[in-house]
């Protein structure tokens, strides 16, 4: 069952800002499902907008942001943790900050990297139709292949790593990650076998079956 909700909702009802296209916003949406919280997904149409008030208000113009009454929470990381303490149902959530060995800090570390180096490719080539034999572009198309070759090589022995878990930060982030790499066909994934793996595996969860990514269509009328 999804808890998503395109009505007004009612007070209990939270608002992330973003994007259904967003890797960044699928992340807390995949919380938001896993911990059974009620929520309305608000688009940010307009990722070339440099005025704050396009992305709900947040100064850094970056998505998702979430709403809860009068108070406005930026960044997926954070949303996370603040729907995880909202959540009445008790889940044995594995955060960064618990992490204990070098290896897991290492792919966590990695996995945002690849996020943040994904979505300047597609913001840079595709949105702004920058060259992409640009050495800004070409530097960071290959640490992002790097980065995922070595996820790819220690991603058995990383998910063993991780302590007795509903979910972890990691696991989700990761999983957007490679399915946000196919919905944007930013690079070959036949390279990467144990994350193509990974992310069938996880897929097949209903909080990722709710969030799947598409194109938010703006509002006719």
């Amino acid at each position: 069952m999804s808890y998503a909700d395109s009505g007004t909702g009612s007070v209990d009802v939270v608002r992330i800002l973003g994007r259904s296209s967003s890797l960044f916003t699928r992340v807390p949406r995949i919380f938001a499902e896993e911990l059974g919280i009620r929520y309305v997904l608000e688009p940010i149409y307009d990722m070339t907008a440099t005025d704050p008030a396009a992305y709900g208000g947040n100064p850094a113009l970056k998505l998702p942001s979430l709403r809860r009454g009068e108070s406005l929470l930026f960044g997926a990381h954070n949303i996370c943790l603040a729907l995880a303490e909202m959540s009445a149902a008790p889940r044995r959530i594995v955060w960064p900050e618990q992490l204990r060995d070098d290896l897991s800090r290492n792919a966590h570390e990695l996995v945002w990297h690849a996020m943040g180096a994904q979505v300047q490719l597609v913001f840079g080539t595709v949105v702004a139709k920058l060259p992409a034999d640009n050495v800004y572009f070409a530097k960071g198309r290959a640490g992002l292949d790097n980065s995922l070759r070595w996820l790819d090589r220690h991603a058995i022995q990383i998910m063993s790593s991780l302590p007795a878990r509903d979910i972890s930060l990691l696991e989700v982030s990761l999983f957007c990650l490679v399915e946000h790499l196919m919905f944007r066909a930013t690079l070959p994934l036949a390279p990467y076998p144990a994350l193509l793996a990974f992310r069938e595996a996880f897929g097949a969860r209903p909080s990722a079956l709710q969030t799947q990514y598409q194109f938010d269509a703006p509002a006719s009328g």
